[in-house]
């Protein structure tokens, strides 16, 4: 039996260590997993001289500052993790492996008013179609993250009201998934996963402080906080859409007035442009005609910047972010709407605040969630099962958040 402080629990220790930080930045070079563990080059040395014998590892020849190094990520073949999100009219689902590689992805349009069983039907048969695609086994699934265009209770995984998804409310996404996959489901809100996803593959990566704006039928925010998404102690943290701009504004399906929400979202901007350009328009249509040089659409986009880039201002004195990335469709709109954004940030946010801030549109498109959701799987992983053969034991309490 081993005991805390022997050398070999110490070594089991510091191979776990070693595990976790390449599962969670996906590659490493043997010096970056030095620098993030804390521990020695000879050790990392070793380390990783025995989990690639053991085939927990893979190492490629790269290079670093101009100087040969090895890579270091996961084996390939060493468990795969899946990806789910929910949106107002979309599912989809991504297949990754621990290596951080995307082996299949597929979206297909969902029905608003679908019940949420009809969506975990739908979910269950993309998610076996895709395991399928990548031909690797089934056992081989380590867990699946979940995003949902809601807010969840940490405690119980219930989800709260959705006027997005209409009678979705009070369900447990988590709960009611894991029952049809049979492996371990972690879920948060999209506007986190896009964080997530963000930070992890796109414009957030290398930041340590940075806030996610999703702009759809809703607006929301993904916080991330010293490397971690901040999600408040009863997951509500993120609900920029709320924030009050006037008083006397449109009511709002919170229940208030003049929310942010109602200036800036799909379900209250098109309805400026129906007059004159249709019923038929969407949000991708204002933007796409906004870029050719649309009158309306684009004064449109540019006063739904400055209503974004009040609130981002709010969050500049609150949290003094250093980056904000703008996801959704409103962000294929580029300096049209970044321009209004950082004007406003530039008259109501705290000068040295604003000076920080760094306002960019989302590297990953639409896919930010889906990623983000594989992102939350890798993160929910316990290594203990890495090291035993397996992907698929339990995951490990002390799992950290995806950094």
């Amino acid at each position: 039996m081993e005991t805390p402080g022997s050398q070999s629990s110490l070594h089991r220790a510091n191979l776990e260590r070693v595990v976790r930080a390449v599962r969670l930045a996906g590659s490493l070079t043997q010096a970056e997993i030095a620098r993030t563990t804390g521990l020695s080059a000879a050790t990392v040395s070793n380390i990783v001289r025995e989990l690639k014998d053991g085939g927990t590892v893979e190492v490629t020849p790269t290079s670093a500052g101009g100087r040969r190094a090895r890579s270091v990520s996961l084996s390939g073949d060493a468990g795969i993790v899946i990806g789910v999100d929910f949106g107002h009219q979309h599912l989809r689902v991504a297949v990754g492996n621990l290596a951080h590689q995307v082996l299949a992805e597929e979206a297909e349009p969902l029905d608003v008013d679908a019940s949420a069983a009809q969506g975990f039907d739908r979910a269950e048969e993309l998610v076996s179609r895709l395991i399928v695609a990548t031909g690797v086994d089934r056992s081989k699934v380590a867990g699946v993250g979940l995003g949902v265009p809601g807010p969840i209770d940490l405690e119980s995984g219930t989800l709260g009201h959705s006027a997005i998804l209409p009678g979705w409310g009070g369900t447990k996404p988590a709960e009611e998934l894991e029952q049809r996959l049979g492996v371990p489901v972690h879920v948060d809100n999209d506007a986190n996963l896009g964080a997530l996803g963000e930070l992890v593959w796109g414009s957030g990566k290398g930041v340590r402080d940075l806030a996610y704006i999703k702009v759809a039928s809703g607006v929301g925010a993904g916080l991330v906080i010293d490397g971690k998404i901040y999600r408040g102690p009863g997951g509500t943290a993120g609900e920029i859409g709320h924030i009050t701009l006037d008083e006397s504004g449109p009511v709002c399906r919170c229940g208030n007035r003049g929310c942010l929400e109602t200036f800036a979202a799909a379900r209250y901007v098109l309805p400026l442009l129906q007059p004159s350009h249709g019923s038929e328009l969407t949000m991708e249509g204002v933007v796409r005609l906004a870029r050719e040089g649309d009158p309306g659409c684009r004064r449109v986009v540019a006063d739904v910047g400055r209503h974004i880039g009040s609130g981002v201002a709010n969050l500049c004195n609150l949290l003094n972010p250093s980056r904000v990335v703008l996801g959704g469709d409103l962000a294929e709109a580029g300096e049209l709407v970044l321009g209004p954004i950082r004007e406003s940030v530039s008259r109501y946010a705290i000068p040295s605040a604003a000076r920080q801030l760094t306002v960019l549109p989302g590297a990953l498109g639409g896919r930010a969630e889906v990623l983000g959701a594989l992102a939350l799987a890798l993160s929910e992983m316990g290594d203990s099962a890495l090291l035993d053969g397996s992907a698929t034991g339990a995951p490990a309490v002390s799992a950290p958040a995806f950094t």
